[in-house]
């Protein structure tokens, strides 16, 4: 591709304003802001009006544009967005981890099709270069897992509630004024979005496509305080994490809340940070910390990938053609604290492995290892809240239960 690139931006918003400073910031990169396209003609910007446009065929249609920088919130408009640009001769950059994650297949086709490239790292984990680094570097490591902190918003209201006492609803509220959660919250606090990015890095470092429906998310919206206090007593954090390992051939994945031992690295990742931790055959663990929300981290993420492409960089999907194949499967189990109120079903029975459990105050407590279709079940109900142990780790599920001894004290 030419050195001196042509840009047309769909959004104007947090990401938006973020890559216009960073890219006027950097001097290495010849690049220039053609046209944005925006929906709101009431909203005062501040930039000249005429930089602006409201008929999205003014930057699909130009041919002067080499590449479209998708910026919105809404997964659909934005994967028409990237259909339209890829068939107009146009690479696309993006940082939609929805519309990613919900069109990857069809991404992958696109960019054969029309011999043009899709580059999202932006997508996951603000300015972290995970991707780039599971296609390149670790391209023909054996990797055996990828786990962390996917979500800054969530990480920040943790990090307020847990450390500093705040409400949650305060810590949300000022994680939104910091442009750190995203515009529908529940995105982040029912932990859809860590989900999203979650599929996006498995078929990065695995090569398996999931669907996100697949993958069970359980989000920080139905912690409580007695889960804290609990927390405290044992030395223990919360933290939002987003797990996918590889076992024999198959991909086990989850996104959910975890009581973390101070030892684990991830305890002290803070406020919008980020930490992806890589574990292969090789190279065993490594951890990438970043900061994985606001505007310039993520602008700096969409910046590098449109650096990317002036030297003709595109995604080769490396460990979707590698063999043994790996396929991703639902039939594991994993270690977790249960709470939920009277009248509300959960038994022993529920468990693979119960170990323990009590009740007090009008709540019930079960620790035991549960299959995935509970988990799931358990997912589904609101007034069930789940935090996996500190040790949890996925187990390919088998066909008989273990027995356990087990002592479920009234108090």
């Amino acid at each position: 591709m030419k050195k001196n690139l042509k840009l047309g931006i769909f959004g104007f918003g947090c990401v938006g304003q973020g890559l216009y400073h960073v890219l006027n910031e950097t001097h290495g990169l010849k690049a220039e802001i053609k046209r944005i396209c925006v929906k709101d003609r009431s909203k005062t910007r501040p930039l000249p009006q005429e930089l602006f446009t409201y008929d999205r065929d003014e930057i699909l249609l130009d041919p002067e544009i080499d590449v479209v920088v998708e910026l919105i919130d809404d997964a659909d408009a934005a994967f028409q967005i990237l259909k339209s640009a890829l068939q107009n001769g146009k690479h696309v950059v993006s940082a939609n981890k929805k519309m990613i994650a919900e069109n990857l297949d069809a991404i992958h086709t696109l960019q054969q099709q029309y011999d043009r490239s899709v580059l999202y790292e932006g997508s996951v984990c603000g300015a972290i270069p995970i991707l780039r680094n599971l296609e390149e570097y670790y391209d023909n490591d054996l990797l055996t897992g990828i786990e962390g902190i996917f979500n800054g918003s969530t990480n920040y209201i943790l990090t307020k509630v847990f450390e500093e006492k705040k409400s949650y609803s305060e810590a949300l509220k000022q994680a939104q004024e910091l442009g750190f959660a995203e515009s529908n919250p529940a995105l982040d606090v029912q932990a859809f979005d860590p989900k999203f990015k979650l599929v996006i890095a498995i078929a990065h470092a695995f090569g398996v496509v999931v669907k996100p429906e697949d993958i069970i998310n359980i989000g920080i919206d139905r912690i409580e305080d007695v889960d804290l206090a609990f927390a405290r007593k044992n030395g223990y954090t919360v933290k939002l994490i987003a797990r996918a390992i590889k076992s024999e051939g198959k991909i086990f994945a989850l996104v959910a809340p975890q009581f973390i031992e101070n030892e684990n690295p991830l305890s002290a990742i803070r406020l919008e940070y980020n930490a992806v931790q890589v574990q292969g055959a090789f190279s065993d663990k490594q951890l990438f910390v970043g900061k994985g929300a606001g505007s310039y981290p993520t602008g700096s993420a969409v910046l590098s990938d449109i650096s990317a492409l002036t030297y003709g960089y595109r995604y080769e999907y490396k460990k979707i053609y590698q063999l043994p194949v790996n396929t991703f499967s639902d039939d594991w189990t994993v270690e977790v604290f249960v709470r939920f109120p009277h009248g509300v079903s959960v038994s022993i029975a529920d468990f693979e492995n119960f170990k323990s459990g009590y009740a007090a105050n009008g709540q019930n407590y079960m620790v035991g290892t549960v299959h995935y279709s509970k988990l799931k079940e358990w997912a589904q109900n609101e007034k069930i809240g789940i935090i996996l142990s500190p040790n949890a780790s996925f187990n390919a599920a088998r066909v008989s239960k273990k027995a356990t001894e087990f002592s479920y004290a009234l108090a």
